[in-house]
This record gives structure tokens, C-alpha cells and sequence, in this order.
């Protein structure tokens, strides 16, 4: 392989792992202190911003695809957050998770996010009954998680169905 050829590939395979990594960023934040910061929404922004030519090209119809998932998911996205359901980092992380997933996953995404995020509601509602030991108390986050008044860490859900669909997405493109 010419030197030109690995720079394009590894290019691309870095291209590949940015959705990934602010993801998984996002998820564990939100887990941590239930709150999906603006500035990682913005960065899974300009990073499909990046990506976007050199997975889709300059293709209008996936394009178009990509950016209507993301405006579909925008729109469900806030309406979920004015009836207090999700907050308002979760609406806006899922509006771009689906941009960068596109039209043919958004189904796949939002079936796995209901379903993630009905095991995780569940699995806290239980876990916010069961006595916590003390020095569990202590940990911020836990005891934030373990409190009954608290909501759910939503993009942990969000995050997690993103990183199931994504391998079906035309991003897996870029390794090859």
C-alpha cells in the first residue's frame, strides 16, 4: 500500500472513532453528573461536519437523509422535554446521534433507546430501594443516582443505542 493510501485509511479510521468516543463521553458524563454538556453535543456536531465528506461525499439524498433524521429527532426530542420526559442535553444529544446515524437507522435508534432506556429506568428505580452502604453515600454520583427525586441518566441510554446501531451505519464505510 502506498504511503498516500495508509494516510487515507487512517484518516478515515479516525474518522470512524470520533462518533464513538464523544459518545461514550456523553454517556458517562450524563451518568456521572446527569448532564449532557453543551460543548459535547457541539463537538458530535462539527465532527459530522468533518466526517460527513468523506463517508456520504457530497451525495444530496443521504445528505438530506442524515440531516432529516436529525431534525425528526430534534423535533420528538424537545417535545419529549416539554412534558418533562427527557432533559433537554438528552433532546439535543439524540438529535445528533441521529444526524449522524441518517433516515435508514433512526427506527433501529430509537427502538433500542426506548428499550435501553426502559431497562435502565427500571433497573434505577430498583437499585433507589435497596439501602446503599455507607461509603457508597459518599461517592456524589451514587448517592445522586440512588435518590428518589432525581431523574434518569437518559444518555446513558441514548448513548448506548447509538453505539448498537452505528456498525449498521454508512460510517462502517470508512474503515474499508
Amino acid at each position: 500500500m502506498k504511503a498516500d493510501g495508509r494516510r487515507g485509511l487512517m484518516l478515515n479510521q479516525s474518522l470512524f472513532f470520533l462518533f464513538p468516543l464523544i459518545t461514550v463521553l456523553a454517556g458517562i458524563g450524563d451518568l456521572l453528573t446527569m448532564k449532557i454538556p453543551n460543548r459535547i453535543t457541539m463537538a458530535l456536531l462539527a465532527a459530522f461536519c468533518i466526517a460527513a465528506p468523506f463517508a456520504i461525499g457530497w451525495n444530496p439524498s443521504v445528505l438530506a437523509g442524515h440531516l432529516g433524521a436529525g431534525l425528526i429527532m430534534l423535533v420528538v426530542g424537545f417535545a419529549f422535554f416539554a412534558f418533562g420526559w427527557i432533559g433537554g442535553g438528552d433532546a439535543k444529544f439524540a438529535a445528533v446521534a441521529a444526524l449522524w446515524l441518517g433516515l435508514p437507522q433512526l427506527l433501529a435508534f430509537v427502538v433500542f433507546a426506548s428499550v435501553f432506556g426502559g431497562i435502565l429506568t427500571i433497573a434505577l428505580m430498583l437499585f433507589r430501594y435497596v439501602p446503599l452502604p455507607q461509603a457508597a453515600e459518599r461517592v456524589v454520583w451514587i448517592d445522586r443516582l440512588h435518590t428518589l427525586a432525581e431523574g434518569i441518566p437518559y444518555g446513558l441510554a441514548l448513548a448506548a443505542s447509538a453505539l448498537a446501531v452505528y456498525p449498521k451505519s454508512i460510517w462502517i464505510n470508512l474503515l474499508y
